[in-house]
């Protein structure tokens, strides 16, 4: 075993047993790589990551390789999930060198951890006019020997030029974007949408969940049919597509085609929790029935195979797992058909139902004839249906599985609290809210310290070392925030309030307004991260500035509401230049622009006409809109003090900025002020 055993991380432990003499992330590493007067080899991934898990079966487990790695480098290597401020350092390097990035990443350092030399993954031998992995070595082993001045000014330019791009962020615009900003992003999305396949650009193809968000929230402030059709064909297309777990539920990475056919099929937490909110809000938009199956199935697969026994909900799943014909390990083994596999399952007449239904043919949509499930139109006969997938479903479980990285990462925690608590409200499973409420009090108990400050990971019910970036803080929050909106629990809000003072004090520039990823009192690195634009989960920026503006809406904080339009500036920059990587905060601003609107509703607990206008507050498809309910004389909330019955019944009051409109007690008239599409 070396360095990596009994780390927190199950990537890095699945590195322990290799003859590399690993190293994690530590100043001690680069401190023995001075001594030595050798480069370290940074060597970043992640645990579901199959390419990962390639270059480790090739190389890394290469007792020759390895013996030369050892004595020419110091070999470091970081979980991308557990150290994201590490990974975007080297990940931002390694794309403005080659043009494209990826993980392995695997980076060469100078002992003071400026990078000089770049790559993802290498193959064992020279193929596709790439080197071998030992070609690599030995070539940057020679510069460092041979031309050690040359790689400094290497370094140095690298270095500077990142410092370049940094200070790009912090000049940005103080001012949100407004109403013709929104409009152009909407108009270049609809340039990049694929009107045959929905969603945007060609292959590989992404769940867009954050700019989908964007188009529910535009359509329901503007009534733009052209933002409400690029969201529901995608919605559909990505839900009857392979990219979608037929039998099982939740989605896939994404899809290595453009038709959403074929996914890369590791299962994240953080994007299945993104689109059980967007599938919520789809059908909450347009009372579809395949948006509200979907956003169940999603819900009911985070609990059954991501959640932790502790409470709270592990990373992924990986996309390999054993091939039983081979006895190899295969990506997508556990998820694919055979036309044979279903005769000898359901007999012929039922086979022939189910290879319809999922679209599974003799040729194909995968490898070796096999199929990726795909349900392309809905089933004449849903009892039917509905018998052949359970039967399809428990049939598969009898297969190998694909393994779980079970770290639970604070952030991904917080986007999942915050879709299985509405999705609990709106669609009446109160067993939703609970596990929402579980995995909050989880966060609590092992993430949040005595000082207020957030840690990143936890395994096990065990804290991690690393500390909580931007982005955990921020989601995190905006998961309490949600818990307070269907519970009513004012313990929640404040302890949203409580991280949103930690992002002001320790994340923010108080002269521009901008947001980094790390605190003021984090490791320091090449350069502080900062990012404002999506990648696979909203950016932390955006995260905040959207946490922060509700946070004011409840509470009327003049100082919440203007960090969060500073922090907004930069959307405007990119708005109509890159709308599919700053969806979220399209999607804040659009709150912002509406508001957004604060509904407080006051009345007896328990109280069915309380209960009658908070469900009709919570369907409201207003863009951000907060959602306060408490009892007559309630002061703990701001929005809630000093609102009274009307003629002694439960009343709704919808205010902006705390002014409100004459309160209501019909359901249905507030309804009409919410922009109520269901029911």
């Amino acid at each position: 075993m070396n360095r990596l055993a009994g780390v927190t991380s199950p990537y890095l432990l699945q590195h322990a047993d290799n003859p590399v003499d690993w190293w994690p992330w530590e100043q001690a590493a680069f401190d023995e790589a001075r001594r030595r007067g050798v480069p370290v080899l940074l060597s970043v991934g992640y645990a579901a990551c199959h390419w990962c898990h390639v270059m480790a079966h090739e190389s890394f487990e290469d007792a020759g390789l390895a013996e030369y790695l050892n004595e020419r480098f110091v070999a470091v290597k970081v979980d991308r999930e557990e150290r994201p401020d590490v990974d975007a350092v080297y990940m931002e390097a390694v794309q403005a060198a080659t043009g494209q990035g990826g993980w392995p990443m695997t980076v060469f350092l100078t002992p003071d951890k400026e990078p000089f030399y770049f790559g993802t993954y290498f193959p064992p031998q020279p193929r596709h006019g790439m080197p071998s992995f030992r070609q690599v070595l030995e070539g940057v082993d020679a510069a460092w020997r041979d031309r050690r001045q040359e790689v400094g000014e290497v370094a140095g330019r690298i270095r500077a030029d990142l410092a370049e791009r940094a200070a790009v962020y912090s000049a940005g615009a103080h001012h949100p974007p407004g109403e013709a900003d929104l409009h152009q992003a909407l108009v270049t999305l609809s340039r990049d949408f694929d009107q045959n396949r929905g969603g945007f650009g060609g292959a590989p193809k992404f769940p867009p969940a954050m700019v989908l968000e964007f188009l529910l929230r535009h359509h329901a402030r503007t009534g733009s049919e052209a933002a409400l059709e690029m969201a529901v064909r995608t919605g559909e297309a990505m839900a009857r597509g392979g990219i979608h777990d037929q039998l099982g539920g939740g989605f896939a990475r994404y899809a290595v085609d453009a038709g959403w056919v074929v996914p890369h099929f590791e299962k994240m937490l953080y994007d299945n929790a993104l689109l059980l909110r967007v599938y919520l809000h789809l059908w909450r938009a347009t009372g579809s029935g395949l948006a509200r199956r979907v956003a169940l199935s999603t819900a009911d697969f985070l609990l059954r195979e991501l959640r932790t026994p502790e409470g709270a909900f592990a990373s992924a799943l990986d996309a390999d797992s054993l091939d039983e014909e081979t006895g190899q390990s295969a990506e997508g083994a556990y998820y694919a058909w055979e036309p044979g596999q279903l005769v000898d399952l359901l007999g012929p007449a039922d086979a022939a139902t189910a290879a319809r239904l999922f679209t599974v043919t003799a040729e194909g949509t995968f490898e070796h004839g096999a199929s990726v499930l795909q349900l392309l139109a809905d089933p004449e006969d849903f009892a039917e249906y509905e018998t052949i997938r359970a039967r399809m479903a428990e049939a598969r479980t009898a297969r190998p599985a694909p393994a779980r990285d079970d770290k639970v990462v604070a952030a991904w925690n917080g986007l999942a609290v915050a879709a299985l608590a509405e999705t609990g409200a709106l669609l009446d499973r109160p067993d939703l809210v609970e596990a929402a409420e579980r995995a909050a009090d989880l966060l609590l108990a092992v993430h949040l310290t005595p000082d207020g400050r957030l840690l990143r990971t936890s395994r096990d019910g065990r804290p991690g070392a690393n500390a909580g970036v931007l982005e955990d803080y921020a989601d995190t929050a905006e998961g309490f925030l949600a818990l307070y909106a269907v519970t009513g629990e004012a313990s929640w809000l404040q302890l949203a309030g409580g991280l949103l003072d930690t992002v002001l004090k320790h994340f923010t520039d108080e002269a521009s307004g901008a947001l980094y990823d790390t605190a003021d009192d984090a490791e320091e690195l090449i350069r502080r991260p900062q990012d404002p634009t999506d990648n696979a989960t909203p950016s932390g920026w955006t995260a905040a500035a959207g946490a922060l503006l509700t946070y004011a809406a409840y509470t009327g904080s003049d100082r919440h509401r203007t960090a969060a339009e500073r922090a907004l500036g930069v959307v405007g920059a990119l708005a109509g230049r890159a709308p599919r990587f700053i969806g979220w905060g399209l999607a804040v601003a659009e709150a912002l622009l509406d508001g957004p609107r604060e509904v407080a509703v006051i009345g007896p607990d328990g109280d069915p006409a309380t209960a009658a206008l908070r469900r009709a507050a919570l369907l409201g498809t207003a863009p951000g809109a907060v959602v306060a309910v408490g009892v007559p004389g309630e002061s703990e909330v701001p929005l809630l003090a000093d609102r009274p019955l009307i003629g002694g019944a439960p009343a709704a009051y919808v205010c902006r900025h705390f002014a409100c409109d004459a309160p209501t007690t019909d359901p249905a008239a507030l309804a009409e002020k919410l922009g109520v599409a269901v029911e």
